[in-house]
């Protein structure tokens, strides 16, 4: 990875900064967004005395779809290739809000957010080629499928429908993206960590906390989960590896690395459909 331009969303706690961490350890040139500021820039001096790769950090609220394009014109204007991208970003609501766009916000952060971030960055990955895209899923989709005429939960909001759903929608996308990139010499893969512990319930405004710590015997360090990112952002195994969806616990032998997705995210109709209504929402042609 030695002077490889890698960025990485939701990248200054949990899973982004310790994939960060690692993928600076093999020479990666690791941008790192965040929405915080100080947290940001914190993060970044932290992961420049793990060296030998250089750190950089930019910011980008993501409930924000004028702050995601922002952040995609700076990527733009600074970085003359993109040879990873990472969305790695995310948040779990208990309860249902809104975004400034009017979108419900773990639909919009999730799911939104990083459709409108790659679709914009594609020339630029595509120009970049060999390249790939590496979105975060989580096995929490198994149980979910989408409703086309309530994609914002208005009538029956729940934070694990909204989360579960969300992340069915992040598969699906990297699915019908790997299609449109097959053959470019860009790739887009989507990975599931395990169940990890990290700051994902924040900004809830109610303790999680004594949840996490109940469950703490249950889950993964953001270390551990952190390897299946840096795994298939980094492996020479895994060139042209492409609409994949690899987890934890399946990464062990090359027989048995592909990890299954739920029977509805595999639909190309559903795929399709799904992207032509996120296309719609955050106003792509």
């Amino acid at each position: 990875m030695k002077d490889k331009l890698v960025i990485i969303t939701g990248a200054t706690s949990g899973i982004g900064k310790e994939t960060a961490r690692g993928l600076v350890r093999q020479g990666a040139h690791v941008v790192i967004v965040g929405r915080n500021p100080a947290k940001a820039e914190a993060a970044a001096e932290e992961l420049r005395r793990e060296g030998p790769g250089p750190v950089d950090n930019l910011l980008a609220d993501f409930s924000s779809l004028e702050q995601t394009r922002g952040l995609a014109a700076q990527i733009l204007e600074k970085y003359p290739r993109i040879d990873v991208l990472m969305s790695n970003a995310g948040v779990y609501r208990m309860r249902r809000k809104v975004t400034v766009d009017g979108y419900e916000e773990t639909f919009a952060v999730n799911h939104l957010a990083p459709y409108l971030l790659i679709n914009l960055l594609l020339d630029r990955l595509r120009a970049s080629a060999p390249a790939r895209i590496v979105v975060t899923g989580s096995d929490a989709h198994q149980g979910a499928q989408l409703d086309f005429d309530d994609l914002m939960l208005k009538k029956h909001y729940g934070h694990w429908r909204a989360y579960s759903r969300s992340k069915l929608a992040n598969i699906m996308f990297t699915y019908a993206l790997a299609r449109r990139v097959d053959g470019s010499g860009v790739t887009a893969n989507v990975v599931h960590p395990g169940f990890v512990a990290s700051n994902l319930g924040s900004g809830n405004g109610i303790p999680v906390g004594p949840f996490m710590m109940a469950l703490r015997p249950f889950v993964l360090s953001p270390e551990a989960g952190a390897r299946t990112s840096i795994w298939v952002a980094s492996s020479p195994e895994l060139d042209g590896a492409n609409g994949m969806y690899f987890s934890n616990s399946k990464i062990v032998s090359r027989a048995n690395r592909e990890h299954r997705s739920n029977h509805f995210s595999y639909d190309k109709d559903l795929q399709e459909q799904l992207w032509d209504e996120s296309a719609k929402l955050v106003g792509l042609s």
